[in-house]
């Protein structure tokens, strides 16, 4: 009755459609709430990262969707096991959504971590090459169950005028899975990466950087960004 998600390594096209749906529910939740998120921003005086996240959650909660009860861990902000159905299938899915806020001029990158991520990143670093596994499972195995790992970010762009601020734009990005390495990662001249803010000198944890312009020049589906009202959005395909 279930599709088994291991069996996607073999249905790449199929993946793509299940986290293109995944990422259409996601923008469509953010984007419904837009306009409060625009308030939040604008009367909270918390630090933006922590608006971000409360925003994300109650956005996703608001919208709903068919849950599993099944608790899920990680370092990301908003975690469910649920379901995905579609006209010919259905699977277990563990989403996870992470949310960034950031001032407007850093808006083109999402720092990541590799608790994050599914895939290899592999790049060039100082002359370097880089090519590093990602901590996350492409199928996480829960009680005997599989669950196909989904991981989506949410970055919140604003400025700050007079101590207050003023969210811009609201970026919600699809990182492929694992499975997809070879679609949007192959080389480390052929990638979706730039060099993250940590300092191996000071034994920093390994951070990377998610570069939207090149995610997107490779799918452009998988960045979408909600302007704020009155202005319209328009799905990137």
């Amino acid at each position: 009755m279930l599709l088994d998600p291991e069996t996607l390594k073999h249905d790449l096209d199929r993946l793509e459609e299940i986290e293109k749906a995944t990422l259409r529910l996601v923008t469509q939740a953010i984007y419904d709430y837009r306009e409060t998120a625009l308030e939040i921003f604008h009367q909270e005086g918390d630090l933006a990262a922590d608006i971000s996240e409360d925003i994300t959650r109650e956005a996703l909660d608001r919208l709903g969707m068919p849950r599993i009860d099944q608790r899920l861990f990680g370092k990301v902000d908003y975690k469910r096991a649920c379901y995905v159905f579609h006209p010919d299938y259905a699977l277990k899915q563990a989403l996870f959504v992470d949310s960034k806020a950031e001032k407007v001029g850093g808006q083109g990158t999402a720092t990541l971590q590799l608790s994050q991520l599914s895939m290899a990143v592999k790049q060039t670093r100082s002359g370097q090459t880089v090519n590093i596994q990602g901590k996350m499972p492409t199928v996480i195995t829960l009680r005997g169950e599989k669950y196909l790992t989904t991981t989506l970010f949410v970055k919140y762009n604003y400025d700050k005028e007079g101590g207050v601020h003023i969210l811009k734009s609201i970026i919600v990005a699809a990182v492929p899975n694992g499975m997809l390495q070879d679609r949007y990662n192959p080389i480390p001249e052929d990638t979706i990466w730039t060099a993250g803010r940590n300092a191996p000198s000071l034994g920093e944890e390994f951070r990377v950087r998610l570069s939207f312009s090149r995610l997107k020049h490779k799918a452009a589906w998988r960045v979408q960004t909600i302007p704020m009202p009155p202005e319209p959005f328009y799905w990137s395909s």
